[in-house]
């Protein structure tokens, strides 16, 4: 090998001119006050018991026993105590293991099972019923209870609630009112009507030399008769054309007496309009 040979870079070693290839930068794991921290600090203190982990499964002891009772599909009123113990005292344990913190109540129950296991074993005194016997007797009345307020709870919750299922809307109106007045009869609508009975009235002609007596109370009785409460009463169909106009005059007599008394009403659409009569409720 020459001189020129080791002057000659070999083959495989990379040229200082060939580009690396690319590499991912090192992601931040915190970003404090916009500077990104890569490296945690190595004074920071972590203390073993700094996460702490709680289950809202079960919302207390009789919860959880009806959970593992409902689960194998167990008879509530008969409760295998030796099984519902251990699986209690397995979960009780994992709890434990976990590090979480127990309210005393489950503790408590964990106690009851285990006296009531231990009664069961036991044999029973002569003379006494099973009913009575019976050590899981005041659990199940517990469980059954605790179901039925569950059972409730769960039904209200399901109904809809406002502002959950239902919102309130409120739309604001302006304030109108509005009135309509019913019309007023004014006296020469009256009186036009009434020229129009005597014009009908002449018609009829009475050659009779004795004069009637006609009563205004008797004729008032007559126009309560004929008008009613429920519907509307022609003002000329009060009165009688064949009287004449001594007749046709004690009939109005008789209308204004009873409108002054308030006994009835008159009503009229327009000034133009046909005038009725009717009783007052």
């Amino acid at each position: 090998m020459n001189v020129e040979e080791l002057d000659q870079p070999a083959d495989d070693a990379p040229a200082d001119d060939m580009p690396l290839p690319p590499q991912q930068a090192e992601m931040p794991f915190a970003i404090v006050q916009g500077m990104p921290i890569t490296e945690p600090p190595k004074d920071l203190y972590i203390p073993p018991d700094a996460l702490e982990v709680f289950l809202e499964a079960f919302e207390g002891p009789l919860d959880l026993l009806l959970y593992l009772i409902k689960r194998q599909n167990l008879d509530i009123l008969d409760i295998p105590i030796a099984r519902i113990t251990e699986q209690y005292m397995s979960y009780i344990d994992m709890m434990q293991g976990l590090k979480l913190e127990l309210a005393a109540e489950y503790l408590v129950m964990a106690a009851m099972l285990a006296e009531i296991k231990s009664r069961m074993l036991l044999p029973r005194p002569p003379g006494v019923s099973e009913e009575e016997a019976d050590p899981r007797a005041e659990l199940v009345r517990r469980l059954q209870e605790y179901e039925r307020y569950k059972k409730a709870a769960e039904d209200l919750d399901a109904l809809p609630r406002l502002e959950r299922e239902l919102h309130r809307v409120v739309v604001a109106f302006e304030h109108r009112e509005v009135r309509s007045a019913p019309p007023t009869v004014t006296l020469e609508a009256v009186l036009a009507a009434f020229r129009d009975v005597l014009r009908r009235a002449s018609m009829f002609t009475d050659h009779r030399v004795e004069r009637e007596p006609l009563s205004v109370r008797e004729r008032m009785g007559i126009v309560l008769e004929r008008a009613r409460s429920d519907t509307f009463t022609s003002f000329s169909a009060m009165f009688s054309f064949e009287e004449g106009k001594a007749g046709v005059v004690v009939t109005l007599l008789a209308v204004l007496e009873l409108l002054r008394q308030a006994m009835i009403e008159l009503v009229q659409n327009d000034d133009s309009a046909p005038i009725y009569i009717k009783l007052v409720a």
